[in-house]
């Protein structure tokens, strides 16, 4: 596993912009032979898809053939709702990128059979090739996409029934009333992203601190699903220095190191500038 701490979350998102952005440009990416990339939701990412918007804008970078998967989406919400996810990728991310409408692949929480839904979402993944690059976030209790603590690590794409602590985190998207947030989604499983070539998880604020404490310093372990990580051949955590508070300072010294040595974080926060 590979970590790089950033100072702030805006140096995080550049940094893993610049990232996301260098994978799409070596790929080298065709329409016979296209970037499959996994998308997530939430603030964490935000920074992130400004970063791809800006360079999209400027020419460096093409979503023409690029096909995007995403994690996740509440059930029985309107698509057209401003909460839903469908909502929230096209007005933070696919609205302002050159990517091809039919290369979009969102889970519909409406489908009138969900677990078939679910299968056919798998399915359409194998056939695009499988995910390149899967990105991701952490959730205050360690989940990865709606994989809530105790979720199959090998799990795929389904139905999941929210905790109570994950609809108290998402209400101050509802008015801050949980009555209003949806009480299950359909969300890609530990393995569907495990599956991935690549997986970047971003990690930013003092909130996400245990859950980065977990995902790096303990054993994988199903009760905080994104430390499955540790098993995953090309993974990688972005975080930011207010993440790392609960890290061993060994643990923190040692990647402060390692990305100092390998001049990481400078080389792709210097990118394309």
């Amino acid at each position: 596993m590979r970590v790089t701490i950033a100072k702030d979350y805006d140096e995080m998102s550049l940094w893993a912009g610049n990232y996301v952005a260098r994978r799409i440009i070596d790929f080298k990416p065709t329409a016979e032979k296209p970037l499959v990339l996994g998308c997530p939701t939430g603030s964490s990412p935000i920074g992130l898809y400004k970063r791809l918007i800006e360079l999209n804008k400027k020419g460096v970078l093409s979503f023409q053939n690029v096909i995007t998967f995403n994690m996740d989406e509440y059930v029985g919400l309107p698509e057209s709702h401003p909460e839903s996810y469908h909502s929230f990728m096209f007005t933070n991310f696919f609205n302002h990128i050159d990517i091809k409408r039919e290369n979009i692949h969102i889970l519909n929480g409406n489908a009138p059979d969900l677990n078939a839904e679910c299968k056919h979402y798998e399915e359409m993944i194998v056939a695009a090739g499988g995910i390149d690059l899967f990105m991701g976030g952490i959730g205050e209790d360690g989940h990865i996409a709606f994989n809530e603590p105790g979720s199959s690590l090998g799990s795929r794409t389904r139905i999941k029934t929210l905790t109570s602590n994950t609809i108290l985190a998402n209400s101050r998207f509802f008015d801050n009333d949980i009555n209003k947030v949806p009480k299950q989604a359909l969300t890609v499983g530990v393995q569907t992203v495990m599956d991935a070539r690549e997986v970047l998880i971003l990690c930013n604020g003092p909130k996400k601190a245990r859950a980065l404490h977990h995902a790096i310093e303990n054993g994988v372990n199903h009760m905080w699903t994104v430390s499955a990580l540790q098993m995953h051949p090309h993974g990688i955590i972005a975080c930011d220095e207010e993440a790392c508070n609960e890290l061993k300072i060994s643990t923190y010294q040692y990647f402060k190191d390692k990305q100092s040595i390998e001049g990481i974080l400078g080389r792709y926060t210097e990118m394309f500038k």
